[in-house]
């Protein structure tokens, strides 16, 4: 069914919980995850360019995706599952879709918040994905209680 399967991450809870499915899946499939963070660095590259920090803005961002995809790995190594990191500059949507395209991927696992009880299903990166996507998007959607912050 699924030989490789693409999980984009951000860090966020949302994106978490869509790891940990995205692992189960690969776990039971035998197969090989992709974790992907885009560095969607705030008006690229018109006003980094005029910053004085722009080698350490992109440095930060950098090394936060090296960070969340490890996380991604790490989960997914205590799965027994293989897992392939990748970082990309650009407009997150269209980076998640030409990876999963150029690695010839067969799937893609994101994860989508809580938007109230009469929110949007699919968050906005995740529809645009599915939208241009040419291959199967699985979301998985953060419920009300999953959404608040702890101690609330």
């Amino acid at each position: 069914m699924y030989e490789t399967i693409l999980i984009p991450t951000d860090g966020s809870n949302e994106a978490r919980k869509a790891a940990a499915h995205g692992i189960e899946l690969a776990a039971a499939l035998g197969a090989t995850v992709h974790t992907l963070y885009v560095m969607d660095l705030p008006g690229v590259p018109r006003a980094l360019s005029v910053r004085d920090d722009e080698e350490t803005v992109r440095e930060e961002y950098r090394e936060f995706g090296e960070r969340v995809t490890s996380e991604v790995c790490t989960m997914a190594s205590r799965a027994d599952v293989k897992c392939v990191t990748a970082l990309r500059t650009g407009t997150v949507h269209e980076e998640i879709v030409e990876y999963a395209d150029e690695m010839g991927l067969d799937a893609i696992v994101m994860g989508t918040g809580y938007q109230g009880r009469f929110g949007a299903l699919l968050g906005t990166v995740v529809e645009k994905v599915v939208r241009i996507s040419s291959v199967p998007v699985i979301s998985t959607k953060m419920n009300e209680a999953e959404s608040r912050p702890s101690g609330a």
